[in-house]
């Protein structure tokens, strides 16, 4: 029973650690992007930086928007996995793992910002302390108790490329809805 209840507590310990991280970009991205600009520039080449700093310039309630809407695949699918788990109608295991997974892998690219960028960039304090642990803690169990595998592991990896059109779109509603 012991297992049971420790998964249970990790699937619906997802949205809290996804709001913990993005808390943390909402606090900080708009002043962040406004004192980088530059640096940015510096370092990318100007297609790439001026790409970067348009997805990316949006005030804190254009972004708590964008937010918004990706909190609600987030708690899609830890709902998702929950009636997985009680072999409920809508349960799914797969759409779960795609967005840890994307949650996981999003973690290495705020950190590997930082190192690129030599400097603090919004996300990547939680992504050390909070992202990367939960995932790997998670993943461990999942796949202790049988509920994953590494080869649904593999098949979800390709499909994480599907949530970037999400994440786009919710940057350009959080901008739309808010002026």
């Amino acid at each position: 029973m012991g297992g049971w209840f420790e998964v249970q507590t990790l699937i619906w310990l997802f949205p809290i650690i996804f709001m913990f991280h993005d808390f943390e970009e909402i606090i900080f991205a708009e002043k962040w992007i406004q004192k980088n600009s530059s640096l940015l520039y510096k370092k990318l080449p100007k297609k790439v930086a001026a790409g970067i700093i348009n997805q990316l310039s949006m005030s804190t309630a254009q972004f708590s928007v964008a937010v918004l809407i990706i909190f609600l695949f987030v708690s899609s699918s830890t709902i998702m996995a929950n009636q997985y788990l009680h072999e409920k109608p809508f349960g799914s295991i797969a759409f779960f793992a795609v967005v840890t997974l994307t949650f996981f892998l999003h973690a290495f690219m705020h950190i590997g910002q930082s190192i690129f960028l030599r400097t603090y960039t919004p996300g990547s304090f939680t992504s050390v302390i909070l992202l990367i642990p939960y995932s790997l803690l998670l993943y461990g169990t999942l796949l202790k108790y049988d509920i994953i595998t590494w080869k649904l592991i593999f098949i979800c990896l390709p499909f994480i490329l599907l949530l970037v059109p999400v994440l786009l779109i919710a940057h350009s509603i959080g901008k739309k809805i808010i002026r």
